[in-house]
């Protein structure tokens, strides 16, 4: 699940990894949203161990995790603050 970053590590809004187009949670400008997409060679279900950290696949087949942080310029477009470069070239436009 994507979520809110500011002061605190996982903010609101929470975002789901799935959904229809469209009809999610609308970006404003000042917020700033953690996208977290994970992908599974086999079931889409996922549970939570013990330690309420790490996540895996019910059938315990292999995944890949990642997490890319978004916010949105002045003129509303989308701002990835997790480019390659930090978002350095961005600050510079």
């Amino acid at each position: 699940t994507g979520h809110g970053i500011g002061t605190e590590m996982h903010q609101d809004p929470h975002v789901p990894n799935f959904g229809k187009a469209g009809r999610g949670t609308k970006l404003v400008l000042g917020l700033a949203l953690a996208v977290e997409p994970m992908i599974t060679r086999g079931t889409h279900r996922m549970r939570t161990l013990e330690d309420e950290w790490t996540v895996v696949s019910t059938d315990g087949s292999r995944g890949a995790h990642w997490e890319e942080t978004f916010t949105l310029r002045p003129d509303g477009t989308p701002w990835a603050l997790t480019s390659l470069d930090g978002g350095e070239s961005e600050l510079k436009a």
